[in-house]
């Protein structure tokens, strides 16, 4: 997908820059939001690594603890080129914990470990602090007002390139999939081809939303999400009037759609805009009926939180947040300034 086809809340960025230079300019944590319990038959690994992709590494603990790839999960993946901090989980029913300062493989380093109750699956995780170092920037006075601007208004809540695979790859197969050119064969393929066709279609809304200015001005039908929940509501013309300050106050968030085997979960006139704007896309909404694809929402906008930055030098800046799980830090630095150099980070 060509993301810079897509709506800018604050304009297209004067600045330039350069975001990861090196893995150690992209830090990323995940944040559990909770504590292992302490006891249970699975064991939640915390690795600190740099080079290795999590799925490299959730094969090589379970070749170290001699247990089956399938019974090593993690909550979300993580980037390669990147310094970054995640859990996984050893299911180990009736075995001792395997000796973890054994465990030796490049670029990798296990901060602790504890038994957990649950196995941890995917989306297990509330979300994930960033510590990015911007080098090269162009203009740094606009990418600080900008980030003044942020810290109250937020970003869109885009879906990354990386979603959408090296070259776009994911949605060029999604699309050859959906005219039964080729079919994939393997499940998790076709998973991935499956999300890229939704996330493509939520930016594409979401993007028209903002080119509109409509992204703080519910339209009759709108599903509405509370601020930090993902259950949604349709605002319905009895309440119009009394969600329209909600709205712009940002308590409550627009959303547009994730679509499936269903209906898109706006009524009236936010329907049917939503229809007209996915008006070409039938080749790929067929294809996720046909899968049985659940529907979702996704809201519009994303606010950072945590947002703390300072200057290294007149071309440097050092910026650190916070996002909820599913989000994208290279959606908060598309605000920022146009890279150099396109790099991928993986929040999922």
């Amino acid at each position: 997908m060509d993301m810079s086809r897509l709506t800018w809340l604050l304009g297209e960025p004067v600045a330039t820059g350069q975001l990861k230079a090196n893995p150690e300019d992209f830090i990323v944590e995940e944040d559990l939001g909770f504590e292992p319990d302490g006891e249970g038959e699975h064991l939640l690994v915390r690795i600190r690594k740099n080079g290795c992709n999590t799925q490299f590494v959730a094969e090589q603990l379970a070749r170290f603890a001699k247990v089956h790839p399938r019974d090593v999960s993690y909550a979300g993946l993580k980037d390669r080129h990147a310094v970054t901090e995640q859990w996984f989980c050893l299911h180990l029913p009736g075995k001792a914990d395997p000796d973890l300062s054994q465990f030796n493989l490049e670029g990798c380093e296990v901060v602790r470990a504890s038994r957990h109750r649950k196995k941890m699956r995917i989306g297990t995780l509330k979300g994930n602090a960033f510590t990015l170092v911007l080098r090269q920037i162009s203009n740094i006075a606009d990418v600080e007002a900008r980030l003044e601007k942020i810290t109250q208004q937020g970003v869109p809540n885009y879906f990354g390139t990386q979603r959408f695979g090296r070259g776009g790859n994911n949605l060029v197969q999604a699309k050859r999939w959906a005219t039964n050119e080729a079919r994939p064969k393997e499940r998790a393929k076709r998973s991935f081809y499956l999300s890229a066709s939704r996330s493509a279609m939520f930016n594409i809304v979401a993007s028209q939303r903002l080119a509109d200015g409509t992204v703080r001005q519910p339209m009759l039908g709108d599903a509405l999400q509370l601020s930090g929940r993902g259950s949604w509501f349709v605002a319905k013309a009895e309440e119009f009037e009394s969600l329209q300050p909600r709205v712009e106050s940002g308590e409550l968030l627009v959303t547009a759609p994730l679509p499936g085997d269903g209906p898109l979960g706006t009524l009236e006139d936010a329907e049917a805009f939503e229809q007209s704007c996915l008006s070409d896309q039938t080749d790929l909404l067929s294809l996720l009926k046909r899968e049985r694809v659940e529907p979702a929402r996704r809201a519009i906008m994303l606010q950072p939180l945590q947002m703390q930055w300072q200057r290294w030098d007149d071309v440097t800046l050092e910026l650190k947040f916070w996002l909820p799980a599913g989000s994208y830090a290279t959606s908060v630095v598309r605000e920022l300034m146009n890279l150099d150099e396109t790099d991928a980070d993986i929040t999922e």
